[in-house]
């Protein structure tokens, strides 16, 4: 059995098996801290029996007019917990809080070399709008990957950008 809850100052402390995946973003504690003062309801937690942890997505709201919309910070679940649906609840919560908050779309960056993630979300319904030069430590690049919500009636919120854009150009 899953429990779904807000995530907690407290589950930092625990999530290191969550984290020790080479391809999770592992954060300051501020970076944590801020995210969970300023957009709480973005960033959930799920634990499993004995509260271990089962995964997480931190997320925030962005942007201004057409432009706003929810961003996918992380989400991670640990090897042994994968493919049992978690991810793709965390996935579904952050995107009814994205339109409840009225936002446009959600997006998230992937890593270009990881295809297991680009095909799940693409399962998920995203596409890639655009790939980032040097988004990652300045050595990889990543696709911007979204997925319109009901408020984007005419899709433009996904309509690919024809050429790269590089990291430093970022919003």
């Amino acid at each position: 059995m899953t429990t779904q809850r807000r995530f907690s100052p407290f589950d930092l402390l625990k999530f290191n098996n969550v984290n020790l995946d080479p391809l999770t973003e592992t954060y300051q504690m501020s970076f944590y801290l801020q995210y969970l003062a300023k957009w709480p309801q973005y960033c959930v937690h799920v634990h499993g029996p004995h509260g271990r942890s089962m995964g997480y997505i931190l997320g925030k709201a962005e942007g201004v007019g057409e432009d706003w919309h929810g961003h996918v910070t992380a989400v991670t679940v640990p090897p042994e917990y994968r493919r049992l649906g978690v991810a793709v609840q965390l996935m579904d919560l952050l995107e009814r809080v994205s339109e409840w908050d009225n936002g446009y779309f959600v997006d998230l960056f992937v890593r270009q070399s990881n295809g297991v993630a680009i095909n799940f979300y693409k399962k998920l319904g995203y596409s890639i709008y655009r790939r980032v030069l040097g988004y990652y430590s300045g050595s990889e690049d990543a696709y911007d990957m979204r997925k319109a919500l009901s408020r984007d009636v005419e899709k433009k919120s996904i309509v690919p950008l024809p050429h790269p854009v590089d990291a430093d150009e970022l919003d």
